[in-house]
């Protein structure tokens, strides 16, 4: 399944926390923002769950990541 992340982010270098990101399997792409969201991530997980708990643990958890927001793929 895919789920797009958008990413809000504390001061800091977007390209550093975008290169995080890539580093990844589950990172399939990601993509520096202009607007209220710094960067969207493209996911690919098992389930719902799995995204929740990638999310939860590897993105949620950068420090300088403030919050985030996960859009499931429907279709």
């Amino acid at each position: 399944m895919l789920a797009y992340v958008l990413i809000s982010l504390l001061e800091c270098d977007e390209q550093d926390v975008l290169d995080k990101l890539l580093s990844f399997r589950q990172v399939k792409e990601a993509h520096i923002l202009f607007g209220e969201w710094d960067i969207v991530a493209k996911l690919e997980a098992e389930s719902p769950e799995d995204a929740g708990t990638f999310v939860m643990e590897n993105i949620r958890s950068l420090p300088d990541v403030k919050i985030t927001s996960t859009l499931i793929v429907a279709r």
